[in-house]
């Protein structure tokens, strides 16, 4: 979010969300992927509830144009 300057309103960046579940031996180019895509990593969370226990999640975000 970004201040007001010059008396003037900030427009505020919407954002659009993901995940995706990272494998141990891709995770670089699973990132890579997305990175390419115009996604920004958010948080990662190994052992993600409901997935296997070698599996990782990553939250991703990225600016919504509409």
């Amino acid at each position: 979010m970004s201040a007001p300057t010059g008396g003037g309103t900030a427009e505020l960046t919407k954002w659009e969300y993901s995940t995706a579940v990272l494998l141990p031996h891709a995770t670089k180019q699973i990132l890579d992927t997305w990175g390419a895509d115009g996604w920004e990593l958010v948080q990662v969370i190994p052992n993600h509830p409901g997935t296997d226990g070698d599996r990782i999640v990553a939250y991703l975000k990225r600016p919504k144009f509409e």
